[in-house]
């Protein structure tokens, strides 16, 4: 669709870096982070503050859990699913957001976009 060949052309131009330990190589335009993932976020934000994307329910709960995530986009798809890892596993507090945007993609897709407030 329009939509995937958008999101694929974003996708392939943005550098990347992985957090692994337990590969050792990465490609296209690709760097890899072996130590502490919340300490390489914290630098990345610091460094020149421009938006970033997290993917993976492991990271992105690190990253909740250390107060790094500024905005959060959720793609709610018309599937039920009953296991995998929760992107919200247990917090040590309440994370206060604004809605910021909603909209819906044609295929039943619900985007909505929440900033998190501070």
């Amino acid at each position: 669709t329009p939509a995937e060949i958008e999101f694929a052309r974003r996708w392939r131009d943005m550098s990347k870096v992985v957090f692994s330990s337990t590969i050792d190589k990465v490609d296209w335009n690709t760097r890899l982070v072996t130590g502490d993932a919340v300490a390489e976020i914290t630098r990345l934000k610091a460094e020149d503050g421009g938006p970033m994307d997290i993917g993976g329910a492991t990271l992105a709960g690190a990253a909740m859990r250390a107060g790094l995530i500024d905005e959060y986009v959720l793609a709610t798809a018309p599937v039920l699913v009953g296991g995998g890892t929760p992107f919200f596993t247990a917090l040590d507090n309440w994370v206060n957001l604004n809605l910021v945007e909603t909209r819906t993609i044609p295929c039943g897709v619900i985007l909505t976009r929440y900033e998190t407030r501070r």
